[in-house]
């Protein structure tokens, strides 16, 4: 199968067997990396964590860049064949660098997984002036697959897995602001138009990279206990959300709602390694499987058509290489 994804065309379960309470342990079951090298961003915490376990279990050797290089070693420390190295995505010079060392190695990379990702801050920029959302979420992934392209393209069989969100509903990508230099600043719309991003330049490096057999998939992790992602959120906002009681207790409505670390990262996983996406791509996944469209914003699964637009994703593509300043032709 070869169809574009444009407006979600592609968006049926495929019937993987697995669901919300499925584990990494589970989708991996079967399945052997051996030789096979990966990049997982953000991999020394969370969900992030626990795909480099898995993945590194299943033979992969797997690099993590991180900006605290001393905090990766250590979280890192008894996963074989896993290793830590510098990268500070939000630091354009720091990803170039990164990837140049990569580059040197000769290795092809199978798997390029973007999981780093920040959320619930407040307004701060990088050095070009881009919302930090944004550069995290997306631009420095852009970057990133464009600088490790060639090794990509070796591997002639690989993937590349950015880890999305359910927040991509909060917002489209604004085109005429994306950096909130000319509207109000809020911190969740900066959030959605991140994700939306990331869905969009899925489909748009599909698109262009399968032909040299690299396929791309965006996915949902779900709401997950136990992640760092909402550090700098305040305590306040999450009662109002009615996550936490009046006593800072996570509610036990929520509590059950919520998948563990190992259901998590499962959808990652799944992205990554499993058979029947060999020959599909550019596809929204959530729960082990592809999701469906969602009939409107702010509910509780799916995604949105206006993420997966085609016309979107070229434009997208276009202003990505204008604010890095990268040509990244695919070819």
């Amino acid at each position: 199968m070869n169809l574009n994804n444009d407006q979600g065309a592609l968006q049926q379960a495929l019937g993987s067997g697995f669901n919300a309470t499925s584990t990494t342990t589970d989708v991996i079951r079967g399945i052997d990396l051996s030789g096979k090298t990966a990049i997982v961003t953000g991999g020394n915490t969370g969900i992030g964590l626990e795909t480099v376990k898995t993945l590194a279990a299943a033979g992969t050797r797997v690099i993590v860049p991180a900006r605290d290089l001393a905090k990766a070693t250590q979280n890192l420390q008894g996963i074989t064949r896993a290793e830590a190295a510098p990268l500070d995505l939000m630091d354009p010079i720091s990803i170039d660098a990164f990837a140049r060392q990569f580059l040197d190695s000769g290795s092809p990379l199978h798997l390029l997984i973007n999981n780093a990702g920040i959320m619930w801050v407040p307004l701060r920029r990088d050095s070009r002036g881009i919302e930090s959302q944004l550069a995290t979420n997306y631009l420095a992934a852009f970057q990133l697959t464009a600088r490790l392209w060639p090794a990509l393209k070796k591997a002639q069989q690989a993937r590349v897995v950015n880890v999305s969100s359910l927040g991509h509903q909060f917002a489209p990508f604004n085109f005429d602001d994306p950096n909130f230099q000319h509207r109000p600043y809020a911190t969740l719309e900066g959030y959605g138009q991140s994700k939306t991003a990331l869905n969009l330049f899925t489909l748009a490096l599909d698109e262009r990279a399968r032909t040299y057999g690299v396929r791309s998939y965006a996915l949902h992790p779900g709401a997950i206990n136990g992640t760092e992602l909402a550090r700098e959120a305040p305590l306040e906002l999450f009662q109002q959300l009615g996550y936490y009681d009046a006593e800072g207790k996570l509610t036990p409505e929520k509590a059950a709602s919520l998948k563990t670390i190992a259901q998590g990262a499962a959808t990652t996983v799944w992205c990554a390694t499993s058979p029947m996406l060999d020959r599909i791509g550019g596809v929204y996944c959530e729960d082990a499987d592809i999701a469906p469209l969602a009939a409107e914003r702010l509910v509780q699964q799916g995604v949105t058509a206006d993420s997966l637009d085609k016309n979107d994703a070229r434009r997208l593509w276009q202003w990505s290489e204008q604010a890095t300043g990268i040509r990244f032709p695919v070819n």
